[in-house]
């Protein structure tokens, strides 16, 4: 009987308005916290989930970068779209250094495996990280040089070996290949789709 009554009285002090409007501050700075960490960050797709390996609940990845072993180490997010992705991280890679295999934590089966594919992988990134400049978002930008002069339109991407490219299509309607270093490419404004190079002699 005492013991009941303790806890209705630590039940009462709980839910007393005071108690009440400290736990409302501090959810409420909870979320300012993620709401900034969400704007100060960008979710970027670094893989593929292609096939199930194995019974435990192993995938196989397609990378979608170049740069896939930079980013891996990042917080990570899994879904068909970033604007449903949730996180998810790594508890194991096996394999070998051509052929690894993820296991994910959360997935104990082939079930639970052959679930995931076809989703991506995506990387918590910041906006002012440079691997947001071969983001897919670019796609239709305008490229202009620093003196003004629209050079044309930013119609695909291709990953070489050494360094990204920018497929341009210009106004006579031929492609010129830009390398995406900063030699080259001066600014990109991601809300008005400019992207500002510098002039390259010979291409121009």
């Amino acid at each position: 009987m005492v013991k009941s009554l303790v806890k209705k009285e630590e039940m009462s002090q709980l839910f007393a308005p005071s108690c009440l409007l400290l736990m409302l501050k501090k959810a409420e700075k909870e979320l300012d916290w993620k709401l900034l960490t969400l704007m100060k960050t960008n979710l970027f797709a670094i893989a593929k989930i292609t096939t199930a390996s194995g019974l435990k609940g192993e995938v196989n990845l397609r990378p979608l970068i170049r740069q896939f072993q930079d980013y891996v180490s990042n917080d990570l997010y899994v879904g068909f779209d970033k604007s449903v992705a949730s996180d998810i991280k790594i508890a194991n890679v096996s394999g070998s250094v051509n052929k690894p295999r993820f296991h994910f934590e959360g997935l104990h089966s082939r079930n639970d495996a052959e679930a995931m594919i076809g989703k991506l992988l995506f990387a918590s990134v910041n906006k002012e990280d440079p691997i947001n400049l071969i983001s897919p978002d670019l796609i239709g930008a305008s490229v202009i040089s620093n003196n003004g002069k629209n050079i044309g339109t930013l119609v695909d991407m291709m990953s070489l070996p050494a360094h990204d490219v920018y497929v341009i299509s210009n106004s006579n309607n031929k492609e010129v290949l830009i390398p995406v270093v900063p030699e080259f490419i001066e600014s990109v404004d991601y809300d008005s789709q400019n992207v500002i190079i510098s002039p390259i002699e010979g291409l121009f």
